[in-house]
């Protein structure tokens, strides 16, 4: 896979996300057959654009905003 953070790639984050209440972020790249890497900028990118949030429960988790 490419070495940047397409739209197409959120948008998988987004969908996955949809599909759960909260995820690591190794999670979420298994689920959708991506680089960690690149899912972790990915992720980084949707958080300061507010689509997700960061929330630490022992451990760090990613969820939707709306969620």
């Amino acid at each position: 896979m490419a070495d940047e953070v397409t739209g197409e790639l959120k948008q998988k984050i987004i969908d996955y996300l949809k599909t759960v209440s909260k995820a690591k972020n190794r999670e979420v790249a298994k689920e959708i057959g991506a680089d960690k890497h690149i899912v972790d900028k990915a992720i980084a990118e949707l958080s300061k654009e507010g689509v997700i949030e960061y929330i630490y429960l022992g451990a760090s988790f990613i969820k939707l905003k709306d969620a």
